[in-house]
């Protein structure tokens, strides 16, 4: 396991999202979230801010 500087896996999980959904994935974009935040496993606060932000996007 290594350590990644702080925000690393919020990126990464977004860049993950982004890439899945461009791959024309079947899951929806709130089944990819739940994936993303086990995948690169986010805290709490960064699997609320991830939530917010693509409901932001979706607007």
């Amino acid at each position: 396991m290594s350590i990644q500087p702080e925000g690393e896996s919020l990126r990464k999980a977004v860049q993950w999202i982004s890439e899945e959904k461009k791959a024309g994935s079947p899951k929806s974009r709130q089944q990819l979230m739940e994936a993303a935040c086990l995948k690169f496993n986010l805290t709490p606060m960064e699997a609320e801010y991830l939530s917010r932000s693509f409901k932001e996007i979706a607007k």
